[in-house]
């Protein structure tokens, strides 16, 4: 539909339909990073433990990853962390990190603890057991998540300053900006 200069007229499920799209966009590259995440850390219980049954614990992982890049979504939609956006880059990546490592492990604990009193298992038994069980073993694990959320917020963040066209620009086309103009 046209309107009296010959503009399209916005409708407002035009906008909804594209937000939707962005979000399931988002939402699967999320998911994506954090699949490689939940599945290296996957591979090497394997490997460690000697399992032979990776695949069942990959299909998990595949689900696991969906699930927490959801609420990844949801928290940024709260704003979470965001009040370090006027600092230098380092700050709100490294904190944005810290604070999303200690959701996604939290979030993680109750998730198992629900399935766990789902089928009938006391709490305790329905606890998960994070890098063995012990401090030190969770610790380890929570280092290696906030590790690995370095690189995802940093993305996140350069895209928030510089732009998303720029930023995927500069990554995935060959040269640099100034020689593209």
């Amino acid at each position: 539909m046209l309107a009296e200069r010959g503009k399209p007229v916005n409708r407002p499920s035009e906008g909804l339909f594209e937000k939707i799209i962005d979000e399931t966009r988002q939402l699967f590259w999320i998911a994506i990073y954090f699949w490689l995440l939940i599945g290296l850390f996957t591979v090497f219980k394997s490997a460690v433990l000697s399992e032979t049954n990776i695949l069942y614990h990959e299909g998990l992982a595949i689900i696991n990853a969906f699930v927490l890049a959801k609420v990844v979504l949801v928290a940024e939609l709260f704003h979470l962390a965001d009040n370090l956006k006027t600092k230098p880059l380092i700050y709100p990546i490294v904190f944005k990190s810290a604070v999303f490592c200690v959701l996604l492990m939290s979030f993680y604990v109750v998730e198992e603890a629900l399935v766990g009193i789902w089928h009938s298992k006391t709490t305790a038994e329905s606890f998960p057991e994070i890098g063995g069980g012990s401090w030190r073993g969770i610790f380890v694990v929570g280092l290696i998540l906030f590790v690995g959320l370095i690189p995802f917020f940093s993305y996140r963040e350069l895209a928030r300053v510089l732009g998303k066209d720029a930023l995927n620009s500069l990554i995935f086309k060959r040269g640099t900006l100034a020689e593209r103009k």
